[in-house]
């Protein structure tokens, strides 16, 4: 029997970066290849060579199309990556948006920092570039949920819904005779658009990497957060600024407007969504919704027939760069909903640079908020923050609503993991140190599992 082998290349000290390398004789499947985000030490490995030659990697496996999951794919193919990148079809579809966008935006990033001179390097360059993008995506194929597929001669993956994004999986990865369960980013049971995420399968498996992103955190904060401080800031004068990752996040914030402005809880006032990514994404979810996917939860076709459940009734969708720069001379309160959901980069940074220092205004964070990212500095209550290379002072209201969140919680992730059969192993990744560490112990304790703080690029024998 060969020897079979996993390798943590992310995603082991930080929730960014996710990349799980298993390998057996000449075989060598990827599961996922994201984006480091967050720290500057951290997003610095984006710039390091792949750790083996990217050319003996057979096939990618892409549980979601987040940044942090598929970000890196343009670079890898870059490298010498020709293989199959498998997923399901909405996977691809949002990929295709977020790969373009993050090309795009690194490009003007690197064009602005070097007309502005506030980059150490003489000629800053992007990562990669759209025609990386495009090369990458003609290398994605689709597959079916809960369908057995053959990747190699050795390597099988099934797909099953995860209830996070749409598309969303976790999967498991048959190598020879081990199993693999990969459980990406699990979802929750009360998303309002998408079906609860699919029980593991009754399987014997071998090994189970599991997120812990929210493994310290419970998401027990009451409903009425967002209605409160957006009523808040209303009457203040001011407006409010939502950085929402562009997929998901503002269909469900969209969906939640919707239902208190129908209810009379808050104000009927604009609402602009300055991203042309979320946008796009928008009606990847409006043909979900149509189509009855099996995806989407029972009820939601019938219920939004004849309706847009994304527009709240004075929905501006700003497309171009000038309508997006109109937002900033705006009167009278408005509530603008803009990526990216840490911001990191994105629209969003220009509207923080514009609103931070009126103390009538109010960020609202809506997601998790990476070490290192401005999202993290403004929830940890830093009084200025860089952007574009200038400090901007933070006199904006800042507050966090924990309910939007697609990620399972503690609670939430040990009883999905309750139902697996004990594996020989678990290892817990893609969450920062007290997550991480919260999880093990909790598997420990709990389940009497072996689990494991993977370290970051070593390589574990199975």
């Amino acid at each position: 029997m060969s020897e079979t082998t996993i390798t943590f290349l992310g995603a082991t000290d930080t929730v960014t970066g996710s990349r799980f390398l298993i390998s057996s004789n000449d075989c060598n499947i990827l599961i996922d290849c994201g984006l480091f985000q967050g720290l500057k030490s951290i997003r610095k490995k984006n710039w390091e060579p792949f750790p083996i030659v990217a050319s003996t990697i057979d096939a990618v496996v892409l549980t979601h199309a987040h940044l942090d999951h598929c970000g890196y794919l343009p670079a890898l193919v870059r490298q010498g990556f020709s293989g199959e990148i498998a997923s399901t079809f909405y996977t691809r579809e949002l990929t295709a948006v977020i790969l373009q966008d993050s090309a795009r935006l690194q490009m003007e990033d690197a064009k602005y920092a070097a007309k502005k001179g506030f980059s150490k390097h003489k000629s800053p360059l992007a990562l990669y570039t759209l025609d990386d993008a495009e090369k990458a995506l003609n290398q994605i194929k689709v597959h079916p949920f809960r369908q057995r597929i053959q990747l190699t001669a050795e390597a099988f993956v099934t797909f099953y819904p995860s209830g996070h994004i749409l598309g969303a999986s976790f999967v498991v990865v048959e190598m020879g005779e081990i199993k693999f369960l990969f459980t990406g980013d699990l979802g929750r049971n009360n998303h309002p658009l998408l079906s609860n995420p699919d029980a593991p399968p009754d399987l014997d498996f071998d090994v189970v990497v599991t997120e812990s992103t929210y493994g310290d955190r419970k998401h027990d904060a009451p409903p009425e957060t967002f209605e409160n401080e957006l009523n808040a800031a209303i009457k203040r004068g001011g407006s409010i600024l939502i950085p929402a990752f562009a997929v998901d996040r503002t269909e469900v914030i969209l969906m939640a407007l919707r239902e208190l402005i129908l209810a009379k809880k808050i104000p009927r006032i604009p609402i602009y969504v300055d991203s042309p990514m979320a946008l796009t994404a928008l009606n990847y979810y409006r043909n979900a919704i149509k189509e009855d996917s099996l995806e989407i939860r029972d009820g939601v076709t019938e219920r939004w027939k004849n309706q847009d459940p994304f527009d709240p009734g004075q929905l501006n969708q700003a497309f171009t760069t000038d309508e997006s720069k109109a937002i900033n001379f705006l009167e009278g309160s408005a509530i603008i909903i803009s990526a990216s959901g840490m911001a990191t980069g994105g629209r969003v940074v220009h509207h923080l640079a514009n609103m931070l220092p009126d103390p009538k205004n109010t960020v609202l964070l809506v997601g998790f908020q990476a070490a290192g990212s401005r999202g993290r500095s403004l929830e940890e209550g830093q009084r200025e923050i860089k952007i574009h290379g200038e400090l901007v002072p933070v006199n904006a209201h800042i507050s966090k609503v924990e309910s939007f969140s697609v990620h399972a919680d503690s609670d939430e992730l040990l009883t999905w993991l309750k139902q697996v059969r004990k594996p020989k192993y678990v290892f817990v990744v893609h969450g920062e140190s007290a997550g991480q560490a919260t999880v093990r112990q909790r598997l420990s304790d709990e389940l009497a599992w072996n689990a494991i703080v993977p370290v970051g690029g070593h390589e574990y024998k199975i």
